[in-house]
Parts: structure tokens; C-alpha cells; sequence
């Protein structure tokens, strides 16, 4: 994201950026010695809240207990551990999802409603309390000293960077970034961080997100905004056609720059977010498990969003699709398949098919053209499937990645 192209910059301080923020990550050896494994966001006053959750029906304990405590609409902090899942445990996993939630708000001095819980990692594995908690207690020892010795922003940058790393499992990059945005009243922030890399499709709120703003909005806008966000950026993302029992989404607003956007500046804050949404989208979708290539799918004349939106989804999400695109083979038929059973409404005999600026297709036929020049495109790392139809006039992006080897081998021992 440039300066060039919206009217927000790129800043240091990652989740912690907005004003009143602050965020520590911890290793507590819950699964590996030396990896950073509980997360603490804190907001130092209470915040309006809103979450967007998993679509599968196996929902794991803290995501539970997180949607209990957003019906008031507000949230003060969320703690948040890698390493177990915390899901398919029965009333061992509700209490050990309540424990961290108390845990954080008695050392935090604030209500446990005011706590939002979430976990990433194995399923169907109790939770390490006795590692898990002297974690969380330390998150909180860290968040205190940054509060009261005010500490600058690249030190709380940080720190929130390390809390970023804390909620990766899979994920070979941290996914975090943070936005500043002039509006006529002052100055507001945007932080923001995901995890993800493996399980990911596009049937469910998000993998692992959490947002933060200085902004004054109120509960309800977050809601709609989350909602939108989410059917633009992570309900477009896939790696591997798996919704897990863990995702959600959560934003919470603080209201500390004292800036209440409106007009030209609450579109522009509406912009903001669902760009930050999805480059962390983009980034998990290149993060996947195994990849060798991005993709995107571009859908351009469709009837509606939704037929565009279920068959960049479709096409991106195709093995076998993900297949030839590892293997470099532009096979053009595969993607006019897997648009045609998206379930989106189309004629296919007015369909023409791009490979990284390459036509391949026209009208839902083949078309000759240079094999040693389509390999040369599709061995670069950014591979662009364009389908342009001539139904109508919406269109829709999908990302996701190729289906590699690597991929079975990593999740051939993940639980191990």
C-alpha cells in the first residue's frame, strides 16, 4: 500500500499502533520450547466490539465463550494462544477457555466479559494449562510495564510484533501492519494481524484476525463493516478447501484519537479497513502450506457479485486447478470446469480465459497459442487466472495458492 494510491499511509506499530493499545507476545512452551505462543491485545479503556466467527458447526471452546462475551457489544482485551486448538474437548475445553479468560482479567484488574479468548493448533488435545496460564500471567506482567513506562511506539512495535509470531502455527511470515488515516477532525490508526496458512476456504468468518482502531465507532457500524470486510477479503481466500473449527475475526475501537469519521473520511475509514483486510488475505493465500505460487482469480462481467464471487472462489479453490498450476501446465479446460459447477449462473459459450495476460480461451473454446510462452508465464510466482464473461458488469478477486507436494508432507505430521 502506497501513499500514490489511497489517501492513508503505512505505519510501524502493528497491532499496538492506535492510540491506547498495547500488546506483548510470550513463549510459554506449549507445544515448542522457543516459539512465541500467547498473545495479549489490550485496549486500556473498554472498547466497542464486534467478531465474525467460523461457519463449521464444530466450533472449538474459546470461540464459544468469545461470541458469549461480544453480545454486550464491548471488549477490553484478548488473549490468545497457538500450539492447541482447545476444540472437540467437552467441559475440559469450556473450563480451560474460561480459566484464560479469567486469568487475563484478574491480572488485568477488568471484568472476564471483557476478555475475548481465542487458540489456534491441534484439535482434540487438552490444553496445557499449567503451561498456558504462567503465560498469560507474563503477557500481563509485559503489557503493564509498556503502560506505565509509556513506551514509544517502535518499542511497542515490538512487542506487538512478537504477539504477531505468538499466533502462528503453520505460517512461515508474520501477517501484521498498521495504517494512519488524516481526516478533517485529527488523526486515526489501524492495527491489524492474521494468522494462517493451512485449513483455510472460504465457507466461514476468517482464520485467526484481530483488528485494532483509535477510531470512534460504534458497535452496530463495526458489525456491518466486519461483515463486508470479510466477504471482500477472507471469505475470498483459500489454500486448501478446509474450514476450521477455530476461525474468527475480531475488531475492537477504542475511540482514543477522539476522531469520530464522517462523510468523505468514514468512506475513506471504510477503504482502510477492508484494504488491510485483504493484504492480509493476499498474504496468508501466499503464506499457504507448501506453496510454490500465488494465484488470483479474477471474474470480470458476471450477473451479479455473487456469481462472480462463487466462481473466483470456485476456480481458486479447484485441486485441480491448484494442481496445474504447480505444474505449470496451462490447462484452461480445468478452470472453465470448475467455474461451471461454482454454482453461479453464466453461459460458458461466452466465456474467454487469461493466463497471466495470455489468452488461452475465447468463447468457451480453445485457442492456439504458444505452450513455451504460457510456460514462461506460469513459472513465475504470481500466476493471474482472468475469466471474463459478457453477462453483466460485476466482477470479483479470489486468492489462494498451488497444490504442492510439501503440502501432504506437512500435514502428514502436523499433530505430531
Amino acid at each position: 500500500m502506497s501513499a500514490t494510491n489511497y489517501p492513508w499511509i503505512e505505519i510501524e506499530g502493528g497491532i499496538s499502533a492506535p492510540l491506547g493499545f498495547y500488546a506483548s507476545g510470550i513463549q510459554a512452551g506449549i507445544k515448542y520450547k522457543e516459539k512465541y505462543d500467547v498473545a495479549l491485545v489490550l485496549s486500556e479503556v473498554p472498547a466497542n466490539a464486534a467478531g465474525v466467527f467460523t461457519r463449521n458447526l464444530v466450533k472449538a471452546h474459546p470461540l464459544i465463550l468469545t461470541e458469549k462475551h461480544l453480545e454486550d457489544g464491548t471488549a477490553q482485551a484478548v488473549i490468545i494462544n497457538s500450539g492447541n486448538a482447545n476444540a472437540c474437548m467437552g467441559e475440559i475445553g469450556d473450563k480451560a477457555a474460561l480459566e484464560m479468560a479469567v486469568t487475563t482479567a484478574e491480572g488485568l484488574g477488568i471484568p472476564k466479559q471483557e476478555v475475548l479468548v481465542s487458540s489456534t493448533g491441534v484439535i482434540g488435545q487438552e490444553m496445557p494449562l499449567v503451561k498456558v496460564i504462567p503465560g498469560i500471567q507474563k503477557a500481563v506482567q509485559e503489557v503493564a510495564s509498556l503502560r506505565k513506562n509509556q513506551m514509544d511506539l517502535l518499542t511497542k512495535g515490538q512487542h506487538a510484533k512478537r504477539a504477531a509470531l505468538a499466533i502462528m502455527t503453520t505460517d512461515t511470515i508474520v501477517k501484521e501492519m498498521a495504517l494512519e488515516l488524516k481526516c478533517r477532525q485529527g488523526t486515526v490508526k489501524l492495527g491489524i494481524m492474521a494468522k494462517g496458512s493451512g485449513m483455510i476456504h472460504p465457507n466461514m468468518g476468517t482464520m485467526l484476525c484481530f483488528v485494532t482502531t483509535d477510531a470512534q465507532v460504534e458497535t452496530p457500524s463495526l458489525r456491518k463493516l466486519l461483515k463486508e470486510a470479510t466477504e471482500e477479503s477472507f471469505n475470498m481466500v483459500t489454500v486448501d478447501g478446509d474450514t476450521s473449527t477455530n476461525d474468527m475475526m475480531v475488531m475492537l475501537a477504542n475511540g482514543r484519537s477522539g476522531v469520530r469519521p464522517e462523510g468523505e473520511d468514514a468512506q475513506n475509514f471504510v477503504k482502510m479497513v477492508k484494504e488491510a483486510c485483504c493484504a492480509m488475505a493476499m498474504a496468508i493465500a501466499r503464506d499457504g502450506e507448501g506453496a510454490s505460487k500465488f494465484l488470483e482469480v479474477k471474474v470480470s462481467g458476471a450477473k451479479s457479485l455473487d456469481d462472480a464471487r462463487k466462481i473466483a472462489r470456485g476456480v481458486c479453490s479447484s485441486s485441480l486447478v491448484k494442481s496445474a498450476m504447480y505444474g505449470e501446465d496451462a490447462n484452461w479446460g480445468r478452470i472453465l470446469a470448475a467455474a461451471g459447477y461454482s454454482g453461479a449462473e453464466f453461459d460458458p459459450h461466452r466465456a474467454d480465459i487469461f493466463l497471466s495476460g495470455l489468452q488461452v480461451a475465447a468463447g468457451g473454446q480453445g485457442l492456439q497459442f504458444s505452450e513455451n510462452e504460457a510456460l514462461e508465464r506460469l513459472q513465475k510466482k504470481d500466476i493471474v487466472i482472468e475469466i471474463r464473461l459478457r453477462d453483466g458488469s460485476q466482477g470479483a478477486k479470489a486468492w489462494g495458492c498451488d497444490l504442492t507436494h510439501k503440502y501432504i508432507d506437512i500435514n502428514a505430521s502436523y499433530r505430531t
